[in-house]
């Protein structure tokens, strides 16, 4: 019941303080449940962002769902996404009620400002941390340096490509990179029998 307890309000602390969404997320969920925490290894945390970052829905929920069943199963899943969504979900509200008075504030454009910066560190520093626990691969590096002069050249020339675009052909070309490792293995050893 306690790791329960923890659960839920460590999430809620991380849905309270992180702006930015579930990118900028990542190296807080990260530094609390890989490195504070030891919930969750390094390596399958980094394939849990794999996931879902694939799969429907918001990272950071679907981060904290599925941590929070490796804790405490069901109801920890439960527990650990409502917790990460009621703190967006009060302020969203609040902010509902007074947003055209709340937006024409100079202070609050100002935040949102500095917050925009902040948040671009966020992303960066997870991204970073995971190029550097990257297997550094022929393979893995063509394909990471693909896609970020893919994404540099799209942006500097304004065309529209979804991330979703990149993930789906990242994981075509590692399912395709294994099933051909698989049929060099079995026709070496057809060879040797």
């Amino acid at each position: 019941m306690k790791k329960l307890l923890d659960l839920a309000l460590s999430y809620f602390k991380v849905g309270l303080f992180t702006f930015g969404g579930g990118l900028a997320m990542i190296s807080i969920i990260e530094r609390e449940y890989v490195q504070k925490r030891k919930w969750i290894e390094k390596d399958e945390f980094e394939n849990v962002v794999a996931i879902a970052e694939s799969t429907p829905g918001p990272v950071a929920i679907n981060c904290a769902t599925y941590i929070g069943y490796k804790v405490g199963k069901v109801l920890g899943a439960i527990i650990a996404t409502v917790a990460v969504c009621l703190p967006s979900f009060f302020i969203i509200y609040v902010i509902s009620l007074f947003f055209d008075a709340f937006m024409s504030l100079k202070i609050v454009q100002y935040a949102f400002e500095g917050i925009q910066i902040a948040v671009i560190f966020l992303i960066f520093s997870a991204g970073f941390k995971f190029f550097k626990n990257m297997k550094k691969t022929p393979f893995n590096l063509t394909v990471f340096f693909a896609t970020f002069g893919c994404m540099l050249a799209f942006a500097f020339f304004g065309v529209t490509f979804s991330s979703i675009f990149y993930i789906l052909i990242g994981g075509v070309l590692g399912l395709t990179v294994y099933l051909l490792g698989l049929l060099l293995k079995k026709s070496k050893k057809e060879g040797k029998q």
